[in-house]
């Protein structure tokens, strides 16, 4: 939030708005430079007074704002929104106002950036924390954490809400992140490294998906200077020390290239483009390279002026220099899903380095440059018909996307998780049998193709042709690639697809699937174990009508009578846990409950009717804990044996010897550990056990073994031993081990006969 100070005069139009102004006259010379010049007084007339942390006038942000939009053309609606953007969050301007002065268009856009506020990477800080007790420093840690991660995943659910309905939103608020980066030096050092970091992860890959090549580089280079400060100034340093050498390179290098280029009666701009700081790091890091072993920091830049002068320089370049094989590539006759377009090449170059080549149009330039954003100031103009369309439906893949996440991801963690393994992650470029162009993360397979095109069709797949060849429903698609899905109607998904499917959607697919069709089966199961229970229990079956397990179903956090029966159908739920909701009266047990302060569970004794100070201990085949329903085993000359009510063995005990079983309450003890056993049925990957184990850590629950077994379906079964408080902390453990997109089933162990 900016401050407020009432002695700073209102600025008057200043030469930044006068440029913005001369640019737009430029671009889009019949343009209405009225709605420009009247948001930009409204805007300083509201923000008058007010400062940024710089202890610049709070206008001079806007402005700056607007400013860079010019740069990249954007329409006279979105460069109206950059100079009001802030006006609705911190002022007391409301959005009915907004709509009356400037417009539906102009009010809709920055209704969507005022909205797009990230509390978490606010320059004004963020929120503390609200808790009713104390915590330690662990604990806030954690918490914050979390906080921080949820945030994260609600705000970017903020972003691709506001880009599906009009992508000049978050256009405006690259804008406005990139103008905070420049000046975020002003801020203290940690909340730079924050600041930093989330541009990284969430902000230059954005501005890369949208093909906004400026903004990307600027923003990586400017985060990368906060969030890994060393490392920038070892680069960049090395950078200054060798640039005049390389200046000398390239200079040779476009001299010659130029000059076979007017030999061969093309017209052409031929310009070196310095390899970003950031992209330096990274391809050091990818490659375990030193700064020496890198000899690409520079690229030349060739600008022809039509498509087919593109493929002649292409063949002067090979000529001139030797190709390097296996580095080229076509992203003209196959253009990226953000709409670039480009030839690139890498030869050896005039000293014997090699040297990266980038043959494009004007056009393809200005693409390349703006990504999407290219497309307004034309659109301003007039331009209309089949260019227009086809901007539409080259941008349809974007919106499929931002849908896809919407419905697939209800939880904040696997929304999170999807974003960041397909939004965020290389690609491969693969058409569909009409030429259509499909996107999707480096590894992806025909399943992943299939669902992307339609669920339906993903669950009808029986097969996939690749180039006109069959392949493996496991075969990873290549850049390029003709995929046609071959589909039957009775056809339906595999659980092993779970282990093949790369993208997080496909696997979500596949899982609701196979939730959908075993969610009947065991709604009908749970009635049948709930009245065979109820039978061996001595109770009426009258007490599972519908409306009474409605009633009880919250108590067990589930929404309804059907799904707490498809929980106890699945397992998940014990039968018998139910029952003693629907009918407490009568099975009150006899006995007294057990005492709740313990240091040694050899020590625990329990009043049994009439007889005191009864031993008991748990029994190692269905091992129970306080919260369990449990029933109490008198056994020869070893005192009492508790078993969880659904223990196979207490149950065959019940038939065999009725005598011997007592029923009790377990209580447990304070901060009491317990022993349990989980088998979690998963799929098999590298460094999976790894994330179950921070999990575990970052909840202070102990592991005390671990054995682990895979399949050949690709799947793995873990059976993990841990310790517990109660049946409380055990549902926490598990619901958030079940978060993990990997995870098919996670149950409670239930073990042999007790020895």
């Amino acid at each position: 939030m900016p401050t407020t100070t009432l002695e700073k005069p209102i600025p008057t139009l200043d030469s930044a708005f006068e440029n913005i102004e001369t640019a737009v006259k430029r671009y889009i010379p019949d343009s209405d430079l009225g709605l420009l010049r009247r948001a930009y007084e409204f805007a300083c007339e509201k923000h008058a007074g007010q400062e940024r942390a710089t202890g610049e006038p709070y206008i001079t942000h806007p402005v700056a704002v607007a400013e860079i939009l010019a740069g990249l053309e954007m329409d006279v609606p979105t460069l109206a929104a950059a100079l009001l953007h802030d006006v609705v969050e911190d002022t007391t301007v409301t959005q009915e106002e907004m709509v009356e002065r400037f417009g539906q268009e102009v009010s809709d856009i920055v209704d969507g950036v005022t909205k797009l506020s990230l509390v978490s990477a606010d320059l004004f800080g963020a929120q503390p924390l609200e808790d009713d007790e104390p915590k330690t420093a662990d604990e806030l840690a954690r918490a914050q954490r979390r906080a921080e991660t949820l945030k994260t995943a609600a705000n970017l659910r903020k972003i691709f809400l506001a880009m599906a309905k009009d992508l000049r939103v978050i256009i405006v608020k690259l804008a406005d992140r990139l103008h905070n980066m420049r000046t975020l030096e002003v801020l203290p050092p940690p909340k730079r490294k924050k600041i930093a970091d989330e541009t990284l992860q969430i902000y230059a890959p954005l501005a890369h998906r949208l093909g906004i090549w400026q903004m990307k580089w600027e923003l990586e280079d400017l985060a990368f200077k906060y969030a890994e400060a060393e490392e920038f100034e070892k680069i960049a340093k090395r950078v200054a020390q060798t640039r005049d050498d390389r200046q000398k390179e390239v200079d040779e290098a476009i001299l010659q290239l130029s000059e076979r280029l007017r030999a061969e009666g093309i017209g052409a701009q031929v310009k070196g483009r310095p390899k970003h700081l950031y992209s330096i790091y990274q391809k050091m890091q990818d490659q375990e390279l030193d700064f020496g072993e890198i000899y690409d920091l520079v690229a030349l830049r060739v600008i022809v002026k039509s498509r087919p002068e593109c493929y002649h320089a292409l063949g002067i370049v090979s000529s001139l220099w030797a190709p390097i094989p296996g580095m080229y590539s076509d992203y003209i006759a196959r253009s990226k899903s953000n709409l670039y377009q480009s030839l690139h090449i890498k030869v050896i170059g005039p000293h014997g380095k090699p040297l990266e080549v980038q043959i494009r149009t004007e056009e393809m330039h200005r693409t390349a440059e703006f990504g999407v954003a290219a497309h307004w100031a034309y659109k301003e103009k007039g331009e209309e018909g089949r260019a227009e369309d086809r901007f539409e439906r080259k941008l349809t893949w974007l919106r499929q996307q931002l849908s896809d996440w919407q419905s697939d991801s209800k939880d904040s963690g696997e929304f999170l998780r999807a974003v960041t393994e397909d939004l965020f992650a290389d690609q491969v470029f693969v058409f569909t049998p009409k030429g259509d162009v499909i996107d999707l993360p480096a590894g992806a397979t025909p399943i992943d193709f299939a669902y992307r095109i339609h669920s339906d069709v993903g669950n009808k797949t029986i097969g996939a042709k690749v180039n006109g060849k069959l392949v493996s429903l496991s075969y990873k698609l290549g850049n390029g690639d003709f995929v046609d899905i071959v589909t039957r109607a009775n056809s339906s998904p595999s659980r092993d697809w779970l282990a093949l499917a790369k993208t997080s959607h496909a696997r979500s697919k596949i899982k609701a699937y196979f939730k959908k069709l075993l969610h009947a089966e065991n709604i009908i199961k749970g009635r049948d174990v709930l009245a065979k229970e109820a039978k061996e229990m001595g109770l009426e079956t009258s007490i599972l009508k519908d409306d009474a397990l409605r009633t009880v179903a919250p108590a067990f956090n589930v929404p309804t009578e059907l799904e707490l029966l498809a929980a106890v159908g699945y397992g998940t739920l014990a039968a018998a846990a139910v029952l003693h909701k629907l009918a407490p009266m009568q099975l009150q047990p006899k006995g007294l409950v057990l005492g709740t302060k313990r240091s040694d569970e050899s020590k625990l004794k329990i009043r049994a009717g009439d007889v005191e100070n009864v031993m008991f201990r748990r029994s190692r085949c269905c091992l129970p804990i306080p919260g369990d329903e449990v029933i109490g085993y008198i056994t020869r000359g070893r005192g009492m044996a508790l078993h969880r009510v659904e223990c196979p063995n207490a149950k065959a005990a019940a038939i065999r010897e009725p005598e011997r079983l007592v029923p009790v309450q377990y209580a447990g003890g304070d901060n009491q550990a317990y022993s349990v056993a989980l088998i979690v049925q998963t799929l098999d990957r590298t460094g999976l056990l790894a994330d179950i184990g921070a999990i575990f850590a970052e909840m202070k629950t102990h592991i005390t073994a671990v054995r682990t077994q895979s399949h050949r379906d690709r799947t793995a079964t873990l059976e993990i031993s841990l310790e517990v408080k109660d049946v409380e902390d055990l549902n926490r453990v598990c619901l958030s081990v079940q978060r993990l997109s990997d995870v098919l089933d996670i149950q409670r162990a239930m073990g042999g006969r007790e020895k």
